[in-house]
């Protein structure tokens, strides 16, 4: 699909349930890459198959700002969407895109717009600093966000160091979850295990917590 934003168009692909799907997830990539990232299709077609619907698309900025725009903008056509008409969606990215998915939770949590459509944050190798810069961390959004976020992130990512990370998320007054990959480096890559197989524990840890939170919505 084609989706509107600002006078030019965003590249997107539905992996739809058999089912009628009543929660949705929305996926990006991270500052290279685009929505054929395979970790990203991998996810969305495990997703579909478990019964989430699953957009994702693409956005080449590299700013967070413009990035964010283009995301608010999926969520909004979603939204509006007749073909599928969804309880409400999680915001998932990789990398910079789960920065910017951030961005546009606090944005609209923020604004007077917020009617609970969005249900929570999926950050998969959030980039909390830059190589060897653990000096500045980019933790601002996370901690004003309120709606429960989970992330998967490798033991050893360059960007995003163990302890710093379990620090901002003690800080943080959402719910929130951490699942460590162990071994593995920003890209998810670990010695010794295929992609696939480390894949697998991604997409299975991301749907289990999403099937988590959605119950707890609805006790």
């Amino acid at each position: 699909v084609k989706i509107p934003f600002g006078n030019k168009y965003l590249d997107a692909i539905f992996s739809v349930p058999e089912k009628k799907p009543t929660y949705g997830v929305i996926l990006t990539h991270g500052a290279g890459g685009d929505m054929n990232f395979p970790h990203l299709v991998s996810l969305a077609a495990y997703l579909a198959s478990h019964g989430v619907l699953c957009l994702r698309f693409t956005c080449k900025g590299l700013n967070v700002a413009y990035r964010a725009k283009a995301f608010k903008a999926v969520v909004e056509y979603l939204k509006l969407c007749d073909d599928y008409k969804l309880s409400g969606v999680f915001l998932a990215g990789r990398s910079m895109g789960s920065r910017a998915a951030a961005s546009v939770i606090r944005q609209l949590s923020q604004g007077d717009d917020d009617d609970g459509f969005i249900q929570g944050l999926v950050c998969l190798s959030y980039p909390l600093h830059r190589p060897k810069l653990q000096s500045k961390l980019r933790d601002e959004d996370l901690l004003l966000v309120t709606c429960p976020v989970l992330f998967v992130s490798g033991s050893a990512d360059e960007m995003c160091e163990k302890q710093l990370l379990e620090g901002v998320v003690r800080k943080m007054k959402a719910p929130k979850k951490i699942h460590w990959i162990d071994k593995a480096n920003h890209g998810m890559a670990v010695k010794g295990r295929t992609a696939d197989d480390v894949m697998e524990e991604v997409n299975a840890q991301v749907f289990s917590w999403l099937r988590e939170n959605v119950q707890l919505q609805h006790k």
